[in-house]
């Protein structure tokens, strides 16, 4: 291992696969900023338990913000300029968000994601994501950045058939996943969350993911 490897670990950069890299507390020192946000946007978008394509109703509650913002219902997975449940244009991404995403993307390797849409997620103790690929987004080539803040969750990091071996990754506050390249269509999940506390969040786990959707 050279010095470069040795300084980016220190620094709290995991490598996860080419093209992938866990970055550990990347987010902690903007989380109060971050949270505040997600408050603003929610106030305007509220969370929502959306339904898949085959009628089941996500236990993760969702909302979105960007030009464009992600929506599932019976009619399939798709993103839109609008909220369907209020007939708006989704909230604006704040700045922090955008340079949030820059600053991770540049670090795991992806200098120059701006992101147009940002998916944020809402997991109580219980809440699960089964392992799925991000294939709506029309930039293939761009990164995912996904943001983890309050109680911890188990993510889970397979590869790119649902066969593959899954890696189980402790995420806490602040700490920031990204992938893309090769690993851009590995499969990935949460396992049910805990019952925890965070000061911030309370007894539920917020994941901003950022993607160039358009």
């Amino acid at each position: 291992m050279d010095l470069f490897d040795e300084q980016e670990r220190e620094a709290g950069l995991q490598p996860l696969a080419p093209g992938a890299a866990l970055l550990r507390g990347h987010a902690r020192s903007r989380g109060d900023a971050l949270v505040a946000a997600v408050h603003d946007i929610a106030a305007a978008s509220p969370f929502r338990h959306l339904v898949t394509p085959g009628g089941h109703r996500m236990s993760v509650a969702t909302t979105s913000c960007g030009t464009l913002g992600w929506h599932s219902d019976e009619g399939g997975y798709r993103y839109t300029a609008r909220d369907p449940h209020t007939g708006h244009p989704w909230p604006a991404l704040p700045e922090l968000f955008v340079a949030l995403a820059r600053d991770a993307a540049e670090r795991a390797g992806f200098p120059g994601f701006v992101p147009d849409a940002c998916l944020i997620n809402r997991y109580q103790p219980g809440t699960r994501l089964t392992l799925h690929q991000d294939r709506n987004e029309r930039d293939e080539c761009a990164p995912i950045v996904s943001v983890s803040l309050g109680i911890p969750a188990t993510f889970l990091f397979g590869g790119l058939q649902r066969s593959d071996p899954v890696r189980r990754l402790r995420l806490v506050h602040g700490d920031v996943v990204v992938w893309g390249g090769p690993s851009r269509f590995v499969f990935h999940g949460v396992q049910p969350l805990m019952h925890a506390e965070h000061p911030l969040t309370g007894a539920c786990r917020i994941n901003l993911t950022f993607r160039r959707a358009g």
